[in-house]
C-alpha cells in the first residue's frame, strides 16, 4: 500500500505550484487576462505530457540501454539534493526563473511548463514513484493521478496569481521555495540511501 500523501508532499516539493506563481506573472505580464489563462492552460498541458511519458516510458528507456534502477536512483538523488541545494541556497525558484522569461509565443513551453512545472526534479520523480519492480500497475495510476492533482493545483494558482501574489508576495514564495528544498533535500537522501541498498543487496 502506498502512502499517497507522502507522494503528494513528494511532487509539491519538486513541482512547486506556489513558486511556479511569481513566474507565471512575470512571464505573462503583457498578456490579456484570456491570453493569461490559454497561457496556463497550454503550460499545464504539456507538463502533464512530459510528466506521463517520463512515467510510462522512463524505466523503459533506462532498461534498454542497460542502465540498473537502482543506479539511476542513486544518480537521480544526488541531482535531486543539488537541486534542493541550489532552492536552499541560492536564488530560489522563482528568482531563477523568472531571470529565463522568453518571448510570447514560448511563454507556455519555456520558462513554465519546462523548467519551472516539469522540471529536472519532477521529470526524475515520476520514474522513480512508478518504478515497474516496486510498485504494481494500479499504484502507478494512484501516483499519476496524485501528479496530475498537483498539476491542477499549480493551475488553479496561476490563474488566481495575482490574488495569490498579493497574498504571500515574492518574499513569502522565495520562503516557500527554501522549505520545498529542503523538504526534497530529505527525499533525495532517502533514495540514495534506498538504491544503495537496493544495488548492493543489503
Amino acid at each position: 500500500m502506498i502512502d499517497l500523501i507522502a507522494i503528494f508532499i513528494f511532487f509539491f516539493a519538486v513541482i512547486d505550484p506556489i513558486g511556479t506563481v511569481p513566474v507565471f506573472i512575470a512571464s505573462t505580464t503583457h498578456y490579456e487576462d484570456k491570453v493569461k489563462r490559454q497561457i496556463a492552460l497550454k503550460s499545464i498541458l504539456i507538463s502533464a505530457l512530459i510528466l506521463v511519458f517520463f512515467v510510462v516510458m522512463g524505466e523503459i528507456i533506462l532498461t534498454a540501454i542497460d542502465i540498473p534502477l537502482s543506479a539511476f536512483q542513486i544518480a537521480g538523488g544526488i541531482v535531486l539534493f543539488l537541486f534542493a541545494l541550489s532552492m536552499i541556497f541560492g536564488d530560489s525558484k522563482p528568482d531563477e526563473e523568472i531571470k529565463m522569461v522568453s518571448s510570447e509565443n514560448e511563454t507556455a513551453i519555456f520558462p513554465l511548463a519546462m523548467p519551472s512545472i516539469a522540471s529536472p526534479g519532477a521529470m526524475l520523480a515520476a520514474v522513480l514513484m512508478t518504478e515497474n519492480h516496486r510498485y504494481h500497475l494500479w499504484e502507478q495510476i494512484q501516483t499519476t493521478l496524485v501528479m496530475f492533482f498537483v498539476l491542477l493545483i499549480v493551475l488553479v494558482l496561476m490563474l488566481a496569481a495575482s490574488r495569490v501574489h498579493r497574498l504571500i508576495g515574492n518574499s513569502g514564495a522565495s520562503i516557500i521555495s527554501r522549505v520545498m528544498g529542503l523538504i526534497l533535500s530529505s527525499v533525495a537522501v532517502s533514495n540514495i540511501l534506498a538504491g544503495i541498498k537496493t544495488y548492493f543487496n543489503l
